[in-house]
């Protein structure tokens, strides 16, 4: 059967409208000499029989009345995915920057499979990097990991493998679309009813959990009343703008050890501080101020590790940016998201998105294109941004034999939320990656600095508290 695109992936490709790019990336930067193009296409070829995804298109399915389908892309050339340039000298950081912006700027051809990967020399300190670049449609961010530790190696001396011989299966035809399509939607909702018999059987632990997801849903709604109009909120147009910063990952465990709460608590907490410096600079009343955040949450289980699609949920999560003191934005941050973990929002969102797999596509596809044009002529002030920590490896990972520094992601934005922090952690560091309009919000690197700049404050406080308490 032809593979359909989840609800929430096509949703994906319909949000993008010519300003709204939907592709994640992630800039990997190596140490030592780079490798050739040559060899870096070696490397891919040999572990695409581990990622087919990337070897396929999507295609739409007539007159939607089907969710676009995964097909084997029958003129597949490597070589078009595979990008090699280089910073001008002295190859510094904001260069970098810079050419993040303008790759991410550019919408992926949707008549070639989804992904690009850019390989860049001329890095300061003898330093290169390789951008991934990939559409949302395709992957979440743990996804988006997954397959990354698929394309590198965790040793440094790996065997470089020969390709395995691949022909790719015929596109089907219009109609077999449209018929496999609604075969699929009905074994959809097959496959929901199967849960019924459980339900009766079990009634009152059923209508606990349906008054639990009618709670998250009916709190989900009130978090989307519009907010106080802020200088951060407002149209995009279609170039991007990125900055990038980092911290030790050990300062955030540290932190957590001395004032309790999580990682992501601390993370939220830091990105905070960022957020109430940039509203200071652009002279916005903090102390009135609501940034809402969309903070997505994983819904992947064991089972779909290494599957490459999109399982999330979301919190909406107003950041604490009328806090002046580090640990009372940090208690703030820990208070808000229990009573948000346990409000059942994140339950009901993987309710949601369970029941949109079951609404005829060109209902979904018509409803996400009205609202995008809404948003683009009328702007929606019930979110400011969107902030999503990704854990990563924490072990070193390889390239033909190079080890990777830094892990540096990208977000992507859309309508009325003109910054984006992405926050990924590898191998003991955490990297934030900020993403904002060129036009309307060019201090991103204010964001980044202060963020990263947050966790070392909070570490400063942690270390004083853990002293005081240490015995003599």
């Amino acid at each position: 059967m032809t593979d359909r695109l989840s609800a929430l992936d096509a949703e994906f490709l319909y949000l993008e409208d010519g300003s709204v790019q939907m592709a994640i990336a992630g800039a990997c930067v190596f140490d030592g000499l780079p490798p050739s193009i040559d060899a870096l296409r070696s490397l891919v070829a040999s572990k695409l029989h581990l990622i087919p995804r990337y070897r396929q298109r999507v295609r739409t399915v007539p007159l939607e009345l089907g969710r676009p389908v995964w097909v084997d892309d029958p003129d597949f050339d490597l070589g078009y995915h595979l990008r090699h340039t280089a910073l001008p000298h002295p190859g510094d950081d904001a260069g970098f920057c810079a050419l993040m912006g303008r790759i991410m700027s550019q919408q992926l051809d949707r008549e070639r499979p989804l992904w690009e990967m850019w390989l860049v020399e001329g890095l300061s300190g003898g330093r290169w990097a390789i951008i991934f670049k990939v559409h949302h449609c395709m992957v979440d961010g743990i996804a988006g990991v997954d397959l990354l530790t698929v394309l590198l190696d965790v040793e440094p001396d790996h065997p470089l493998g020969a390709p395995v011989p691949w022909k790719p299966h015929a596109e089907p035809s219009r109609v077999h679309k449209v018929v496999e399509s609604w075969a699929g939607l009905t074994a959809d909702i097959s496959n929901g009813a199967r849960t019924l018999p459980s339900s009766l059987a079990h009634p009152v632990a059923a209508a606990r959990t349906a008054l639990a997801t009618l709670e998250g849903a009916v709190r989900f709604g009130e978090r989307l009343i519009p907010t106080r109009k802020l200088s951060i909120e407002g149209p995009i147009g279609p170039h991007r703008v990125w900055a990038h910063s980092s911290a030790s990952f050990d300062a955030v465990r540290t932190i957590r050890s001395a004032f309790g709460g999580t990682v992501n608590d601390v993370v939220l907490a830091a990105v905070s501080g960022g957020y109430r410096a940039v509203l200071l600079e652009r002279g916005d009343d903090v102390s009135r101020a609501v940034v809402r955040s969309l903070v997505p949450v994983s819904t992947r289980h064991e089972d779909a590790k290494g599957v490459p699609d999109n399982r999330v949920s979301a919190l909406l999560y107003e950041l604490p940016v009328s806090l002046a003191d580090p640990i009372d934005r940090l208690e703030s941050v820990r208070v808000q998201m229990s009573g948000l973990k346990a409000s059942h929002i994140a339950e009901a969102g993987e309710v949601v998105v369970s029941i949109v797999d079951l609404v005829p596509p060109m209902v979904m596809g018509l409803a996400t294109r009205t609202t995008i044009r809404s948003m683009h002529r009328f702007g929606q002030q019930s979110l400011n941004t969107v902030t999503t920590n990704v854990p990563g490896p924490q072990i070193p990972l390889y390239c033909l034999g190079r080890e990777m520094l830094e892990y540096r992601p990208y977000v992507p934005i859309s309508h009325g939320l003109r910054l984006g922090t992405a926050i990924l952690s590898y191998n003991g560091q955490l990297f934030f990656g900020v993403t904002g309009d060129l036009k309307m919000t060019p201090d991103v690197a204010l964001l980044a600095t202060e963020a990263a700049a947050g966790i070392g404050e909070l570490h400063e406080l942690a270390l004083e508290r853990m002293g005081d308490h240490r015995p003599a």
